[in-house]
This record gives C-alpha cells, structure tokens and sequence, in this order.
C-alpha cells in the first residue's frame, strides 16, 4: 500500500479537486456555480464545509487516522446532506465517486506499479467510509427528526397555554 499512499499523497490536489468539483455538480446549476465561485467559509458556509469534510476524508483514507476524526471528517459533510432532505443513496454517493476519480487519475501508475492490491484494499477502505456514513447520515436525520418533534411540542403547548387549556384537562380534547 506504500506506493499507492505515495501516489494518492503525490496527486491529492487533482483528486480532491475532481472530487469537490463531482459532489458540486450533484446540486442544481446555479447553487453548484455558487459553491464552486465563493471560497470564503462566512459568505459559503455549505461549500466550506463540504471541502474540509472531503479534505478530511481523503486524508482519512491515504494514512491512518483515528476513529474520531474520521466521523468528525464524515459529519462535516453528511450533516450537510442530511439538512436538504437527501435520500441515504443520494448523500452518500459522493464517496463511491472517489473509487473512478484516483483511477482515472492514476491510470498509467496504476498499470506500471501492478498495484491491483492496494487498490482493492483502497477500494475496501472506501467502502467502510461508507458504512460508517450510512451511520452518520442514520443519526443526523434521527436528530432533524427528534428536533422537529420538540418544535410541534413546543407549538402546541403554547397555543394550549394561550387558550387556557392544559393536556392534563379533560376539557382539552372536546370541542
């Protein structure tokens, strides 16, 4: 895996580039000019967010990192995803689009270096990021849903407070 983590290491500002530019293209047209244009994390707080997170997860994948950074580096942009109501298939798909990128990247080292192993074993690394995505997105989306709950709770207290009602009333439910 030495010589792919050198390559991978040697070429990580085209393959990250590419990968950026990839899950950009996945959101309509003017907000994918938007977050390609604007560098600056006040005024493109999204596209910030998703270039660390990606930065992050690259990283994660060319050396060893621990298992808190690597969810930090997933959270970053599966939070993200999960906020615009993304199908799992949907917010998870950028990371599948990295296995095409290096190869198309390193293709002629690829061939040269034999390293048909250690690509299967990036291969299989990239599938863990995965699973551990599907889990981030799973907890994200339980979190919007949970909050979302509190908020009609909160609404619904209120208005009953306001017309003088109470849940523990049995006069509550009858109209």
């Amino acid at each position: 895996m030495m010589k792919l983590t050198n390559l991978l290491t040697q070429k990580k500002p085209q393959i990250l580039s590419r990968w950026i530019k990839l899950l950009y293209d996945g959101y309509p047209p003017e907000t994918a000019i938007f977050l390609k244009k604007e560098k600056d994390n006040f005024d493109n707080p999204i596209g910030y967010g998703l270039t660390r997170g990606l930065d992050g997860l690259y990283n994660a994948l060319v050396q060893e990192m621990e298992a808190e950074q690597v969810l930090a580096a997933l959270d970053e942009v599966i939070r993200i995803r999960a906020l615009q109501d993304c199908a799992p298939s949907k917010a998870l798909a950028f990371i599948f689009l990295l296995k095409n990128i290096v190869r198309e990247e390193l293709e002629e080292d690829l061939e040269a270096e034999n390293l048909a192993a250690d690509l299967a074993d990036l291969d299989s690394r990239i599938d863990g990021l995965s699973l551990l995505g599907f889990d981030v997105y799973t907890r994200r989306r339980e979190k919007i849903c949970e909050l979302r709950i509190n908020e009609v709770k909160n609404r619904v207290s209120g208005l009953m407070r306001k017309s003088g009602l109470s849940l523990d009333d049995p006069e509550a439910g009858r109209a």
